[in-house]
C-alpha cells in the first residue's frame, strides 16, 4: 500500500513513525504532503483544511503519503489523498504521555509552566490550568482526542464517548500503541504488505532519562481522571489492537517477528552508529543532525560511524535524521 495517512499524535512515538513514512516515501518515489510555507506542522492546532499542504491547488489528489502534525478533520483530508488511503494513527498510555508531556512543554504551556513539577501539578490541576488559556493548554488535557479533532474539554458521558470512538473506527484502518511499538510495526507491516526494512527504525525524538519525572501513585490514578477521555480512548483501542494481532498474524508468530525485527534493528545499529545507542544533545558531533530541543528535556540524537561507504552513509543518514532536517529536505527535492 502506497497512499497512506498517518495522524502524528503527541508525545507518542509519532516522529519515529514520521521518520519511517519519510524514508519510505523516498524509497518508492512518492509525493508527501508537507506543510504550506515551510512551515513545521499542517496548521496545528487549527483543524486541518486541505489548503494547509504546499502546492495543494496544482497537485490535487495526487499525494500517496500524508505524515506531519494536523488537528485531524475527515472531510478536508479527503480533498488531499486518494479514495483508497489507508488511515492510521498511534496512541499511548496517557499515564507516561502527560508525564512526557510536561517535560518537553513546560516552557510554552501556561499550566506546565506555572506549576513546580508534574505531581503538583497533577495535585489540583485546575489550580494552573486555566480555561482562558485552552489555546495554548491543548498539551495540557486529553491531547490525544484533541489530535483526532475532539474537544479536549468536553464532559465524560458515555453516549458521547462511544459516538466519538465509532466514529473514530470509521475513520480510521488502523490504531497503532506506542507502549508495544515493535509488535506495532510488525501489525503495520502486515497490515499494508509491507518489508520488514520499511518498518525498521532507530528511536527519534526521545529524551534522556534524567530529565524524566517520576510520577506519584497517586499522580497516576489523577491522570486516568484528569485526562478521562484520552484513558478511555487508549482503553478501547488497545483492546482492539491485541485483538486485531490475534486475528491476523497469531501471538506466537508475532514473537517470533519482533525478534526479527530487533535483530535487523541491532544489525544496523552496529553497523551505522559510532556508539550503538542515543547520546545527549552535548555528546552530538555532527551540529547537522541535533534534533530540536524542547522545554526541561534533553532530546537524544546519534553519531555516525566515520567509514562508511556512500551508501550505507545514505541509509544511516536517513534514519537518525530528525524531523526537521528531513522535512527541509524533502521540501527541497519535491519543491524545488
Amino acid at each position: 500500500r502506497t497512499n497512506v495517512m498517518f495522524l502524528k499524535t503527541h508525545k507518542t512515538a509519532s516522529s519515529t513513525i514520521l521518520n519511517i513514512m519519510f524514508r519510505f516515501v523516498e524509497r518508492y518515489n512518492l509525493t508527501v504532503a508537507l506543510p504550506a510555507g515551510q512551515l513545521v506542522h499542517l496548521g496545528y492546532p487549527k483543524t486541518f483544511l486541505a489548503d494547509f499542504v504546499e502546492e495543494f491547488q496544482a497537485i490535487g489528489q495526487n499525494y500517496n503519503i500524508m505524515c506531519n502534525h494536523l488537528r485531524f478533520n475527515a472531510l478536508e483530508v479527503q480533498k488531499v489523498m486518494a479514495a483508497n488511503t489507508f488511515y492510521f494513527s498511534i496512541l499511548r498510555n496517557p499515564i507516561h504521555q502527560l508525564e512526557s508531556s510536561y517535560v518537553y512543554y513546560k516552557d510554552s504551556v501556561p499550566a506546565f509552566r506555572i506549576s513546580k513539577d508534574v505531581n503538583k501539578y497533577l495535585a489540583s490541576p485546575m489550580k494552573y490550568y486555566r480555561p482562558a488559556d485552552y489555546k495554548q493548554n491543548i498539551y495540557a488535557r486529553n491531547i490525544m482526542w484533541f489530535d483526532f479533532g475532539y474537544n479536549n474539554n468536553a464532559k465524560d458521558n458515555k453516549k458521547y464517548i462511544q459516538a466519538v470512538l465509532k466514529k473514530i473506527e470509521r475513520n480510521f484502518h488502523l490504531i497503532l500503541i506506542a507502549d508495544y511499538f515493535d509488535e506495532s510495526m510488525i501489525l503495520l507491516k502486515h497490515t499494508l504488505c509491507w518489508d520488514l526494512d520499511d518498518v525498521i527504525y532507530f528511536k527519534l525524538n526521545s529524551r534522556s532519562q534524567d530529565t524524566v519525572q517520576t510520577l506519584t501513585p497517586e499522580s497516576k490514578e489523577r491522570i486516568k481522571v484528569w485526562c478521562s477521555l484520552d484513558w478511555k480512548l487508549y482503553l478501547h483501542f488497545n483492546q482492539s489492537f491485541w485483538r486485531r494481532i490475534e486475528e491476523t498474524i497469531g501471538l506466537k508468530e508475532l514473537e517470533k517477528e519482533v525478534n526479527h525485527l530487533r535483530m535487523r534493528q541491532k544489525e544496523l545499529m552496529e553497523t551505522c552508529l559510532l556508539d550503538q545507542e542515543a547520546v545527549g544533545k552535548e555528546h552530538i558531533k555532527n551540529k547537522a543532525l541535533l534534533p530540536f530541543q524542547s522545554g526541561a528535556a534533553n532530546i537524544l540524537g546519534y553519531n555516525l560511524r566515520q567509514d562508511l561507504d556512500n551508501r550505507t552513509l545514505r541509509t544511516c543518514q536517513k534514519m537518525i535524521m530528525p524531523e526537521l532536517q528531513y522535512m527541509s529536505y524533502l521540501y527541497a527535492v519535491q519543491h524545488p
